[in-house]
């Protein structure tokens, strides 16, 4: 069984190079990439295309489909069972594919997740989180967020998202609306690894007007499931407040205090950093035939460290 690895991109010249190493860092080699252009303007195109390797496809159709759009898409291209995903400005784990995939082999699981670490722009580390968890999610779990489901992270069974589609006509949140569908149709059956097998740029990522726009829309997201309407009732009342919380930092300059926290941040420790700077070092020595990278920089000092990966 092999896995295909979809990574869609929309100007991402600066952070792409980084993320498609990591594919070919990993310890699990059957796999084939497809990278889609989603009208690019930068030069993310012209990385994609340099690569020589025959399990890499590209695809440019110069439309601008959202990433919903091409999600979806994703579902008719691939060659295989297995499908994972990852944001063309992250990183994964070299571990992450093989920890995966023996989850899915091994157990009647339809999709599985990971931990994260969670960094800024030049690849210092700011936090990291992940919990364990495997059960299957109910409506109620998902809308009182019993456990955060990484969505970049995701490897899932190509069957289920064939029963399981993204609504493209929400601007955010379609991750979510995707765990509440399937969720409501008593479909979603998940396993969590609590390692960070994820490196996600959040820095610049989570923006007040995204926390905005996704609080806006819960009460329109909710109310396409059959939800108990006074337990609806009380989620649209906590969006709301959440809206307001997220308006006063933002005014007194203070969401940083909101990211700490959702960052765990006393869980890192120096074992934490030696790990995550082993496999940077791993990433960056990866060769990827015919990449073209004109921003490769080397990895900030405090965030590298011994090459010797295990």
């Amino acid at each position: 069984m092999s896995i295909s690895i979809a990574i869609p991109f929309y100007n991402a010249e600066k952070f792409l190079p980084d993320a498609i190493r990591s594919v070919f860092a990993q310890t699990f080699q059957e796999w084939e990439l497809i990278l889609i252009d989603d009208g690019s303007t930068d030069g993310s195109l012209e990385i994609a295309q340099s690569i020589n390797d025959p399990r890499v496809r590209v695809l440019a159709d110069g439309k601008n489909k959202k990433l919903a759009g091409r999600l979806n898409q994703v579902v008719e291209l691939v060659k295989y069972d297995y499908i994972a995903r990852m944001d063309a400005d992250d990183i994964m784990d070299p571990r992450r594919l093989q920890i995966q995939y023996d989850i899915l082999e091994n157990t009647d699981y339809d999709l599985t997740t990971t931990g994260l670490y969670s960094i800024k722009n030049d690849l210092t580390l700011a936090g990291m989180r992940g919990v364990e968890f495997s059960d299957k999610l109910s409506v109620k779990d998902v809308i009182n967020r019993k456990v955060e489901i990484l969505h970049a992270s995701v490897l899932a069974r190509k069957s289920w998202y064939e029963r399981n589609r993204y609504d493209e006509s929400l601007p955010v949140a379609q991750d979510y609306d995707l765990w509440l569908g399937a969720a409501s149709r008593e479909d979603l059956k998940i396993k969590i690894v609590s390692d960070p097998l994820y490196v996600y740029r959040e820095e610049g990522n989570v923006t007040v007007q995204k926390l905005l726009k996704a609080y806006g829309l819960t009460s329109r997201i909710i109310e396409k499931y059959n939800v108990d309407k006074q337990f609806a009732k009380k989620q649209i009342l906590n969006s709301k407040i959440k809206s307001f919380i997220v308006k006063m930092l933002d005014k007194f300059d203070l969401l940083h205090h909101l990211h700490n926290k959702r960052n765990q941040l006393q869980l890192v420790d120096e074992e934490n950093i030696k790990d995550y700077s082993k496999m940077l070092r791993r990433i960056q020595e990866t060769q990827v035939p015919g990449l073209v990278d004109k921003n490769f920089r080397d990895f900030p000092k405090e965030a590298t460290g011994d090459s010797n990966y295990n």
